[in-house]
């Protein structure tokens, strides 16, 4: 017991560079409250005293923000940063070191009475008011974008931006030992690059055409900024 309590206070030093304290930790992280009221609420669960396991988790859930259905099943270290308006349905499946931020729904996208919410593997990454939806599962040191929806399982160690979510294969594959990876707000332009890429394709269309040249040819972002003459604003 005392060793989870240690390991959950250890999380939030790991990926949270506000924490400054463990008193601070104690008192003052509502997703470690709210993990720490799961395991209990999961526990009358699974001991079928499933009345009170909903009383209590709808309890933490008026304290903390954070509704955990005590049917879940969470893994060591799991961590939830800031938290408010967290929603994780009775049949999720979350493996060790996962990090949710706020506004992140993993949820059911069915009617059936069976596996309807989605795994997450080992060391995932879902960015502030990510939706992941339905029986998927999302492989291990994968990282969902801030406020993408997937509703498509995932491979290991990819990165998955926009909506409906698109899977980005990362170039190098992460490892169990590496640190974890926050950066749920670095997510590749994957309809930016189809613009170019259609773009191109039109200019080339028109070239073959009318045998000229093409006025204007089609521009990468410079530092993120778009030109008014690729779009005709």
């Amino acid at each position: 017991m005392f060793k989870k309590v240690r390991n959950d206070i250890a999380s939030v030093f790991d990926r949270d560079p506000a924490a400054r304290s463990a008193l601070e930790v104690l008192l003052c992280y509502p997703g470690l409250h709210a993990v720490w009221g799961h395991r209990l609420s999961h526990w009358l669960w699974a001991h079928n005293l499933r009345l009170l396991a909903r009383w209590l988790s709808q309890v933490v859930r008026s304290f903390t923000g954070i509704e955990i259905h005590p049917g879940a099943t969470i893994g060591p270290r799991f961590f939830i940063d800031h938290g408010m308006g967290v929603v994780i349905g009775e049949t999720v499946e979350v493996g060790a070191d996962v990090t949710l931020y706020h506004g992140v729904t993993l949820g059911g996208a069915s009617w059936s009475k069976g596996k309807r919410h989605p795994t997450l593997e080992d060391r995932v990454v879902v960015g502030a008011g990510a939706k992941v939806l339905g029986a998927i599962t999302i492989g291990s040191d994968s990282r969902i974008g801030a406020n993408a929806v997937v509703v498509k399982s995932v491979p290991a160690n990819s990165v998955v931006v926009g909506v409906p979510g698109q899977s980005v294969a990362r170039s190098r594959l992460r490892l169990p030992e590496d640190r974890p990876d926050l950066e749920h707000a670095i997510m590749p332009d994957t309809i930016g690059a189809s613009v170019i890429s259609l773009m191109a394709r039109l200019d080339a269309l028109e070239q073959l055409v009318t045998h000229h040249a093409p006025v204007t040819g089609p521009h990468v972002p410079e530092q993120g900024m778009w030109r008014g003459e690729d779009f005709s604003i």
